[in-house]
């Protein structure tokens, strides 16, 4: 009987310290460490994109994942300082996706940058953290 309580306590402790690590699934910060074809599928989603736009933000994003990864190693992990320098290359990378979204979908594209859901567009400050992450579907 003691066995049985230690593993479901053991069992509990390790549920809570995985979900107290934050990250994964499809909460936490919205984005910035999913895929380039991640991001612009939820884009594909939230926006109602077409799938020639899906396909130039997939483009956009893998070339901005490339920066994103060349900043890093240059800031010597630094994250303070990548970000810093991040933060240019978000603007660009915004801008560009703007240029194909219809006046709707940029509209519903800044909703998101400024609720904190464009993080993963780029939007957003970055740093560590994330927020609250979405409640469970409704059953």
């Amino acid at each position: 009987m003691k066995k049985l309580i230690l593993v479901g306590c053991f069992v509990l402790g390790a549920t809570v310290a995985s979900f107290a690590q934050g990250g994964g699934g499809q909460g936490g910060r919205g984005g910035m460490n999913m895929k380039p074809e991640d991001r612009a599928k939820a884009m594909q989603t939230a926006l109602k994109l077409t799938d020639d736009q899906t396909a130039k933000i997939t483009a956009i994003y893998t070339a901005q994942t490339a920066k994103q990864d060349s900043i890093m190693k240059a800031n010597n992990g630094d994250r303070q300082a990548a970000m810093g320098a991040m933060r240019p290359m978000r603007e660009a990378t915004n801008a560009k996706i703007k240029a194909l979204l219809t006046e709707d979908q940029k509209a519903e594209f800044d909703k998101m940058s400024q609720r904190g859901g464009g993080r993963g567009q780029g939007g957003g400050q970055g740093g560590q953290g994330g927020g609250t992450p979405p409640p469970p579907p409704a059953k």
